[in-house]
């Protein structure tokens, strides 16, 4: 299984956990499996087409899911995937 570190504003859906872990062969499998896991989550990471909400980062390891192939990036049980909520505020 994948471990997700999950950033604070999210961890009232995960009991507070701050890594959690989730399987798939994918990092969309994996935000897939979390959100069967940790019912919400999905709602929080996706918009209503099935993309990855505009302020939300998603990290494999050290790079962002962007620079990679996105959701499609391959995943294995020793990577790390961290959800990194932009922040706005003044």
């Amino acid at each position: 299984m994948t471990t997700i570190r999950i950033p604070t504003p999210m961890r009232t859906l995960t009991r507070n956990q701050a890594e959690v872990q989730a399987s798939g062969a994918t990092v969309g499998d994996v935000l897939k499996d979390l959100d069967a896991r940790y019912p919400g989550m999905g709602a929080r990471l996706f918009d209503e087409r099935g993309a990855v909400r505009r302020y939300v980062n998603i990290f494999l390891n050290d790079e962002d899911v962007r620079a990679l192939k996105s959701l499609e990036t391959p995943v294995t049980d020793a990577d790390r995937i961290t959800l990194i909520p932009a922040m706005a505020g003044g």
